[in-house]
């Protein structure tokens, strides 16, 4: 999925948060089950690295933006 406004980046940004956060609460848990443990892990990290990847892909292609006249 493509980013098409800017409205869009800050919601991935939220979410990107988010999921880091999740990531971060579930690495540090004692798991009942290591392979459904590990396997969550790797699903959060992978929907972190696509976020990433949108909002890097979508800013990429902005023209730059000019800093405020006088500055």
């Amino acid at each position: 999925m493509s980013l098409k406004n800017d409205s869009e980046l800050e919601n991935r940004r939220g979410k990107l948060r988010e999921l880091e956060d999740r990531y971060e609460a579930r690495r540090g848990q004692n798991a009942v089950n290591p392979h459904v443990h590990e396997l969550t892990l790797q699903a959060l990290k992978r929907l972190i690295n696509q976020l990433k990847e949108e909002i890097v892909r979508y800013e990429a292609h902005q023209p730059a933006r000019r800093v405020a006249a006088g500055s």
